[in-house]
């Protein structure tokens, strides 16, 4: 179990770093940062998916497609535009922890799938996650709240939409996983990397389209002009979020990390994830953690937490957990 448990923190360990390079990368768009990731994600999916490729075609049927398309808009551009958007408007921290939130909300749409748990049981972890949530605010707007007179109106509206852009990306992964997870549970002739692999290939050809149209575009509409060198630089991290993020935590790290811990234990592991996009970002800013960020990671952690144990316990034995997606 101790192994286990390492390999869920290496695996949370990488996913942080989903959160930093918008942050690394300021001059390029959101939507560039979406298609660039996942244009190189659909690159290595290809690769991966040519040694069995004929036995994926052949079970591969048009519903198949339509669902895979989806998936893909959704759990990963959308999400992915989203949540870049939300880390250069108003920051890692308030970014990664409302995206932390991801547990609960998941467990919360899919719980009438396999039995609903009590909502009375859920009100204390519910109310733990509402206060971490509350703490986020207050950190985010505390020099307005302080300095009222002094407050601009942009400013106000650009913490807003960057809020606003985080609740938008943690909407686009709960309807991906719990529509994905509906899915397969009804169309059982995919095993779960199999379905990785096409949703990788899909995600990239549409990536690849919607980078086409970017690129038609007059020059400056969706992205500035920048240099060689950090078109460079761009690559380079979008390749390491392909290869190091989505593949190494997902498949390498999260799988072996889940054939050895409970499903008590494996669902909190995703905690992790948070926890490292926010040392991240202290590094990154050369700062200590503030009183809200502090209490904020405290009330969120341990209100996940709770409430995954709370559904885990009712929820009937799983034959094994599917690496999420990221």
């Amino acid at each position: 179990m101790r192994r286990g448990v390492f390999y869920g923190m290496g695996a949370g360990a990488i996913w942080g770093f989903i959160f930093l390079a918008p942050r690394l990368l300021p001059d390029f768009s959101p939507l560039t940062l979406s298609v660039g990731r996942y244009l190189m994600y659909g690159i290595v999916s290809l690769a991966v998916a040519l040694p069995f490729a004929r036995r994926l075609t052949a079970k591969l049927t048009r519903a198949d497609l339509v669902a895979l398309a989806k998936l893909a808009l959704v759990g990963n551009l959308l999400y992915y535009m989203l949540l870049a958007s939300a880390v250069q408007l108003v920051g890692i921290a308030p970014s990664s922890l409302i995206v932390g939130v991801l547990p609960v909300t998941v467990t919360l749409a899919g719980r009438r799938d396999h039995g609903a748990v009590d909502l009375r049981r859920l009100v204390g972890p519910l109310a733990l996650v509402v206060a971490g949530i509350a703490c986020i605010n207050l950190d985010v707007f505390r020099d307005v709240l302080t300095h009222a007179d002094d407050a601009n109106a942009a400013s106000v509206f650009t913490r807003l939409a960057g809020l606003a852009c985080a609740v938008g990306a943690l909407a686009a992964w709960t309807w991906y996983a719990v529509v994905n997870a509906r899915y397969l549970q009804a169309n059982d002739h995919f095993d779960g990397n199999e379905w990785s692999v096409l949703w990788g290939i899909v995600t990239g050809v549409l990536g690849a389209l919607l980078g086409l149209i970017v690129w038609m575009l007059p020059a400056g509409t969706v992205q500035a002009t920048v240099s060689a060198e950090r078109w460079q630089s761009f690559w380079i991290v979008c390749a390491a979020l392909t290869t190091i993020g989505s593949w190494v935590g997902n498949i390498m790290l999260w799988n072996a990390a889940a054939k050895r811990l409970p499903l008590t234990l494996s669902g909190q592991m995703i905690v992790f994830e948070t926890l490292f996009a926010l040392l991240y970002a202290f590094v990154y800013e050369h700062r200590m953690p503030r009183l809200p960020e502090v209490l904020a990671v405290v009330l969120l952690v341990t209100g996940v937490c709770w409430l995954v144990r709370q559904h885990r316990t009712d929820a009937p034995p799983s034959a094994g957990h599917e690496a999420p997606a990221l």
